[in-house]
């Protein structure tokens, strides 16, 4: 959207057509000079944080997968030691039972 610099009737009358518009034409020049620049200045940073967001993304992901690594392997020795208690556990209730039944108790 260009927004084109205007000036009073008074200044086109205290100091003429001709100098009036060439200010105008300078003004308009500056301003789009300006949006110019500040174009390039917001590509530049738009361009710097994209490659910041990709680094951080980076990390991110490579830190997620060590974590998911590490969670991974105390979930296994989890189940290897819920395992291991469980089998003493039914082991233990099975050699019960089969000496209470060796002695001759019975159930009432």
């Amino acid at each position: 959207m260009t927004v084109a610099a205007k000036l009073s009737k008074k200044f086109y009358d205290r100091f003429g057509e001709d100098l009036a518009n060439e200010l105008v034409d300078l003004l308009n020049l500056i301003a789009t000079n300006y949006k110019s620049e500040l174009r390039e200045l917001n590509e530049a940073n738009w361009t710097r944080f994209e490659t910041r967001l990709e680094s951080e993304m980076h990390a991110l992901r490579s830190d997620m997968q060590a974590f998911k690594a590490e969670v991974k392997g105390e979930l296994k020795e989890l189940k290897a030691e819920l395992i291991k208690w469980m089998f003493l556990f039914w082991a233990g209730t099975a050699f019960a039972g089969v000496l209470l039944r060796a002695l001759g108790w019975t159930a009432p």
